[in-house]
């Protein structure tokens, strides 16, 4: 396992938004913000089957995500790894636990529920600025 650098855990462990890159079939690079959760040795994000992203990393699991620290824009951590996992959330409960933690306004599990994925990311490497 590879280590978050000294003093940048916190980006990971705040609300703050990520951007999640993968890469689409014809090599371009895709880039989206997204929320995610961090428990200390993996990220996850909520996605749906139905859409681009997730398209992209079922051909190619290799992705790479940047989150920006709003209190000095020049500071960094961008984290690349590999989806070790996509596991089903039929019922959108990760998608709710993600609106919790970004207080987002929703009590009820999204239209697109049935769709939900849970997307498991293992860090392989950081950097920082």
């Amino acid at each position: 396992m590879v280590a978050v650098p000294e003093g940048y855990e916190s980006l990971l462990e705040r609300p703050l938004y990520g951007h999640l890159a993968t890469v689409r079939p014809d090599g371009t690079p895709q880039v989206n913000a997204m929320w995610f959760a961090w428990d200390g040795e993996v990220l996850r994000f909520t996605h749906t089957t139905k859409r681009q992203k997730y398209r992209n990393i079922k051909a190619n699991p290799a992705v790479a995500m940047s989150v920006i620290d709003p209190d000095n824009p020049y500071r960094y951590l961008e984290v690349r790894g590999l989806v070790e996992d996509i596991v089903p959330d039929p019922t959108g409960a990760f998608y709710l636990k993600l609106n919790d933690r970004y207080d987002g306004p929703l009590t009820e599990p999204p239209a697109d529920k049935a769709d939900r994925v849970i997307i498991v990311v293992r860090p392989t490497a950081f950097s920082k600025q």
